[in-house]
Order: C-alpha cells, then structure tokens, then sequence
C-alpha cells in the first residue's frame, strides 16, 4: 500500500533500484525529502499527510520521496536509520539535514525554511 496522494506530481514513491536517479541525481536540480517510513509505524501515518500537505503548498521548490523501509532495508542501512519515520534532505548530491519523528505542519514549514532559507529565497524571486 503506498501512502502517497495520486493527485501530487511533487511526491512519489522510491526503491533502491531506482534511487539514486530519483533521489541523489534530482536532488542536484532541485532539494529532495527522502520520507523513509513503514505501514506499521504509527508515527510515519501520522507524519504523512502533514509531510505531504506542505510539499504541495511548496508546488514543487521541493520534492518528496517516499522510501518503504520493509522493502528497502539495504536503503536504510545505508543512511544508518534507528527509527521510523526518518526524513533526510538532500541538496546537490548531498545529504543536508535530517529529524526522526512525526510532526506538525508548522515546525514542516519551519524546518525546511531554516534548511533551505536561501534556496527558496532565489527559487521564489526567479
């Protein structure tokens, strides 16, 4: 079962056999939330449609992947994940920060802006 509404082109569903394409290479045109989150973890349920709601209010400065970590686990080894829901940004190729957790739309909003503050400036302005 996939968490992601159909209706938003910024959000969509990754695997590791395609990750570093939708990930790692589209993160270098634009920033890129990886949502790493599983069907029986609470919090990622909670975490979603807040998570989802705001990368639409965005409409596209920032995209959202959504990794399943059940079906992805060498993926979540990797990035050395101890809870769920983990979210990483990448910028440029690059991991640029992370939080654990379900949260509120706001500190979403807050969050992305004390990450992304000059991006989004330049992103809006051009």
């Amino acid at each position: 079962m996939s968490q992601k509404p159909k209706t938003s082109p910024y959000i969509y569903d990754v695997e590791e056999a395609n990750y570093d394409e939708k990930v790692i290479q589209a993160s270098r045109q634009q920033p890129v939330l990886v949502d790493f989150w599983a069907e029986w973890c609470a919090p990622c349920l909670s975490l979603s449609p807040a998570l989802e709601r705001v990368i639409d209010e965005m409409e596209g400065l920032l995209l959202l992947a959504k990794v399943e970590v059940d079906d992805n686990m060498r993926l979540a080894g990797h990035y050395r994940l101890r809870g769920f829901p983990t979210v990483i940004l990448f910028v440029d190729g690059e991991e640029t920060g992370r939080f654990h957790g379900s949260r509120a739309s706001h500190w979403l909003r807050e969050w992305i802006e004390e990450h992304l503050g000059d991006y989004l400036s330049h992103a809006s302005q051009g």
